[in-house]
Parts: structure tokens; sequence; C-alpha cells
């Protein structure tokens, strides 16, 4: 080979590097807006308030991503309970430079942070064609609780930790009385007033753990949603009240003690069923300690349902990899291996109607709640997320437990309930 041909030889093999480098560095840095490739050490700090089981399973599911992706490092920070993490969230939205990569969080607690494009749209991540979900896995997720991580019509948040109200049963009871476990409110009222009656007034008939949705739902199945035009004085929202009002005058509704679950009292069998989260059911095996009883597990017995529990939302404060490696996190603990162990350990609803709907999950042998989920959450509502929804849902759930609370005490409840009206409007207004 003479010269010039070793030299048109060396330089075209330069070039060749050269182009191989640059498609190398663009594959690694962006697809489009998402990185593709992630080939550096990359961090991503996690917020969450998860326990127990739920914490466990986290840290499992970092380890395993971190073997699979040893570029990538998964940072785990328990922020306490819901209440100090919203805190922690609200105080460094301040300072956005020590926000974490993502965080677990409800929709209404990061309005103020997505009008300030603090948070980022998930929709081109999803739909990435190298790290996204793909049409089929994406409408896998159910649609209900997509659409509840939404702000603003933009799909900031992911499905996470989910669970939505069943009603749970002594069916000892139901059997010793001959009842049939109720398909609404009526009903329901009507059966707690029947099992009152027949125990001598031993044994409540019934209650409901989240009086706000209690309302929030009373309200929905008469044509009202739960905005800023609420009216806790409309003839709607007496009826609604009154159903509740007049159980408790007459002994066979009940509201929860301070802790706000029934499920202790129901465990000692003082009240025969109430409406409570799927996720309630560790702790009525819990509350029955030795107090041994057949419990069964119904859909909430309502047209509508709620969902509970928080979304995954990304701050916009990463780089471009550190965005790409949350989001591949959040789409790796929501496989369908990963969403079945969450829910099997956890009592928390799978998140992917594929889980949700099979023999795996529905026949467990440790959860009545996994048969009766698919049916109980088909008709879900969502509250419309808005400025001040997330405080008008709080001042809701505390204006429930002081108007219900003067009913059980004999008191007027009328002043109640007017007062109450205008510190749910004052919130509205903020």
């Amino acid at each position: 080979m003479n010269f010039k041909k070793k030299l048109l030889l060396l330089a075209t093999s330069a070039l060749a590097m050269l182009t191989l480098s640059a498609c190398s560095k663009n594959s690694s840095s962006t697809d489009g807006k998402v990185a593709t490739n992630i080939t550096k050490k990359t961090t991503v700090v996690f917020w969450h308030s998860m326990t127990g089981a739920s914490e466990k399973c986290m840290k499992q599911y970092a380890a395993e991503f971190e073997k699979k992706h040893p570029n990538i490092h998964i940072k785990l920070e328990n922020q306490g309970n819901y209440a100090d993490l919203q805190s922690k969230i609200n105080a460094t939205l301040q300072s956005p430079k020590n926000l974490p990569t993502i965080t677990q969080a409800y929709p209404g607690w990061l309005y103020d942070a997505a009008k300030l494009n603090k948070l980022v749209n998930l929709k081109p991540y999803i739909e990435n064609s190298q790290i996204g979900w793909g049409s089929v896995a994406k409408s896998d997720i159910k649609d209900k609780l997509l659409l509840g991580a939404q702000i603003g019509g933009k799909q900031y948040g992911i499905p996470f930790n989910k669970s939505s109200e069943v009603l749970f049963y002594n069916k000892d009871v139901f059997d010793k009385y001959n009842l049939k476990v109720p398909r609404n409110m009526s009903e329901l009222a009507q059966c707690a007033k029947t099992i009152y009656k027949k125990s001598n007034h031993a044994l409540v008939g019934a209650g409901v753990d989240e009086l706000a949705n209690y309302y929030i739902l009373s309200m929905k199945e008469q044509g009202i949603d739960f905005d800023k035009n609420i009216d806790m004085t409309c003839p709607e929202s007496k009826k609604a009240l009154n159903w509740y009002i007049k159980g408790l005058k007459e002994g066979y509704l009940q509201i929860a003690s301070a802790n706000g679950y029934l499920s202790t009292d129901f465990g000692h069998q003082k009240v025969a069923m109430f409406i409570s989260t799927c996720a309630s059911e560790a702790y009525v095996k819990m509350g029955m300690g030795k107090n041994k009883f057949n419990y069964g597990v119904a859909p909430r017995p309502s047209k509508y349902n709620v969902q509970q529990g928080t979304d995954i939302y990304m701050f916009n404060k990463g780089t471009a990899e550190q965005k790409s490696a949350a989001f591949m996190f959040i789409k790796f603990m929501l496989s369908k291996r990963n969403q079945l162990k969450l829910a099997h350990a956890t009592g928390y609803m799978p998140v992917l109607n594929s889980i949700l709907k099979s023999d795996d999950y529905k026949c467990s042998k440790d959860s009545k709640v996994a048969g009766i989920l698919d049916k109980t959450t088909a008709n879900i509502y969502n509250l419309k997320i808005s400025k001040n929804e997330n405080a008008a849902y709080f001042q809701l759930k505390s204006s429930m437990q002081a108007i219900l609370s003067a009913a059980k005490k004999g008191d007027s409840v009328a002043s109640v309930i007017k007062a109450n009206q205008l510190k749910l409007a004052h919130c509205w207004k903020q």
C-alpha cells in the first residue's frame, strides 16, 4: 500500500471514529429532550413517606434496579409522614436547587409548582421510543388513575401507591341476622339500623372512616361536583349530611375516634361494618387480636368511588440523565412483577389493569380485598385539581368532623353547618 492510500485510509478511519463518537454522545445525552442512554454515574434522589413493608419493597426495588443499571444510584430519602413530606416540599420550593429529582405527592400539593414550571411533563418520557412505556404498556395503567395524576391537563405524575374505598363487614353478624350486603347507601343505613336493633343496641351498625370522601361522593351522586361552587347549606348537602346525622342520633351509625379509623372498633366487634380504604385490611386483621371472626369485603355501596394514595412527580431541576434515570426507575417500580409484589406485601391497589384482573392477584389467600377491587374501582371520581382544592379538601375533613360531632352530642347543627360553609368558601377564595 503506497503512502497516499495509507493517508487516505487513516483519514477515513479517523472520520469514522469521530462520527461514531458524535453519534454515541448524542445517544447518551438526548433523544429530542429525553436522554436515552445513561453512560455516566447518575444519582436520583427520591423523597417518600413509605414505612414498614412499603419501604422494604422500595429498598428492594432500588437495589434490583441499581444492579441492572450500575451507572444509576437511587437515593431514597424518607421524609416522615405525608404531612411532613408536604411541608418539606412546600418549604423547599422556595429554594428549588434543594428539591429532589422525584417525590411522592398528591397532585393538589403541587398545583403551584406546576404553574411555576417546576415540574416535568412526563408525556415525552412515556412516549419515548427507547425508554418509554409503549402504547400497549401505557394503556395497561388504569386510565382514571393516570388522569388523576394530571395537573392542568398535563401528565406531571405517575400513579404509584394507590388505594380505593371498600366496605368491610362482619360476616358472622350478617349470617346471624340473615342480612344481605348493602349495594347502596340507603341499604347500608337500613342494614345498620337492623343490626343495632337486633343486637339490643350492643353493636353499632356502620361507620365511614373518611368523612370528606363520604360527603364528596354523596354530592356527586346528586350531580354536584366538589369545587368552588359547593354550598353546604343547599338541599342536596342537607340530604347528604342528614343521612349521617340521623344515624348518629339514633345510634346505628358511628364516626371514627381521634385516630380517624374504625378498624380497631370493627376488630373488637363494636361496629358491624365500615367504609374505608382497601389498605385497611391489614389493620382489620391486626385489630381482631385473639377476637377472631369471619369478615367480608364488598364494593363500596355507591355508584362512584375515589382514589387515594400518592403519585410520583419529577421536578424540573436535574440533568437530562437524572430525569431519564428517574423515569426509568418509576417504570421499573410499575412493572407487572413489582406491582404484584407491592400489592401482596402492603394491600395497596395495583395500578395496572392486567394485575388488577389477574388470578395471581384476585385469588390471593391473604386478601379478601383483591377479589373485588376491579369491580369497586370501575367508576372512579377524580377531583379537579385547582389552586385551592387541596386546602378546601382538608377544610371539608375538619368541617365534617365538627358537624357530625355536634350532631352526636345532640347539639343543633344548623349554625355549625353555616359556620363551616363560610370556612369552606374562604378556602376556595384564598
